[in-house]
């Protein structure tokens, strides 16, 4: 299949990105970086999520976040802020700070599920029903994510069929895209693209997402076997921020700098300014105190400072 000539990427970093940080990010520097993306041409940046904060302390400020960005002189119009509402509690508080999109979050495997959100896959599909109902009365877009979709850190292996039929519940829900995450980076090309072909059998293709972590240095090479198979649509972290608390090893996602150095590349369009990015990833790396893991990123600022 031909590539795509446009790719949409969904900046994941304000979230995803930030929310195991061990030190509370100040608000002011979520909203500063986040509008720093979107002034770099991402139309989409996950804000926040709207979960307690005795579970995700870094995400205690997510109505002040989003009430920030909707209030900003910088807003652009054409730029969406998602937040994540794993329960209609999260999803009500979104919509009183004025959410105008959320998101959803499963997995393919039954232990993970109970980890991270302590109920079962059915359960909590259950529960994202609720939410989905509720949104769609108020004509409020939901997104769904599914985590775990090629390899679990309990179970192992997972059986693409039974990501395809997560996928599928979530579509049928009402989820406008599903977003299918790699949450260990334990994919290969090969594996990711059986998971695709599974749920590209069930889930046009055109409503599917990829969201993979790098943790053995695969992400780009799956991006690209996603191309391969016609995903236009792809997850990723500024500067690499992200993790997963319950896989040991699990690094985070890809970064944001590669996967438009790639794009920009192969001659697709993304309408994202590499150099506006890379200063973004240096005001939030400079604030974590640490390097960016985006290799393009290191490289790039490494030949400027060359001269």
């Amino acid at each position: 299949m031909a590539l795509p000539k446009r790719v949409k990427l969904v900046e994941v970093g304000p979230r995803d990105g930030l929310q195991n940080e061990p030190q509370i990010v100040p608000t002011a520097i979520k909203v500063e970086l986040i509008e720093r993306l979107a002034d770099a041409g991402l139309s989409v940046v996950e804000a926040t999520s709207f979960v307690s904060p005795r579970w995700v302390p870094q995400m205690g400020d997510n109505s002040e976040v989003l009430r920030a960005l909707l209030a900003s002189p910088r807003r652009r119009p054409q730029v969406s802020y998602p937040v994540l509402t794993p329960n209609l509690k999260g999803f009500d508080a979104a919509i009183e700070a004025g959410a105008q999109e959320v998101a959803i979050f499963g997995a393919a495997s039954e232990t993970f599920s109970q980890k991270n959100i302590n109920c079962s896959v059915a359960e909590s599909l259950k529960r994202f029903a609720a939410v989905v109902d509720a949104a769609s009365a108020l004509e409020i877009p939901v997104r769904g994510y599914v985590s775990c979709v090629v390899a679990c850190p309990y179970e192992g292996v997972i059986d693409p069929q039974r990501t395809a039929w997560v996928a599928r519940q979530l579509l049928d829900m009402g989820c406008y895209e599903v977003s299918l995450g790699d949450t260990i980076g334990a994919g290969t090309p090969a594996a990711v693209r059986r998971m695709i072909e599974a749920c590209a059998a069930v889930v046009p293709i055109k409503r599917l997402a990829g969201h993979y972590h790098d943790t053995y240095g695969m992400a780009i090479a799956n991006i690209y076997a996603s191309l391969e198979m016609g995903m236009a649509v792809f997850d990723s972290s500024i500067a690499g921020l992200g993790g997963c608390p319950y896989a040991a090893g699990a690094s985070g996602n890809v970064a944001t700098e590669d996967v438009v150095y790639l794009l920009d590349g192969l001659a697709i369009e993304s309408g994202v300014d590499l150099g506006k990015l890379l200063a973004a990833g240096q005001f939030i790396t400079r604030h974590l105190g640490r390097e960016s893991a985006s290799k393009a990123a290191r490289a790039l600022l490494a030949r400027r400072d060359a001269g």
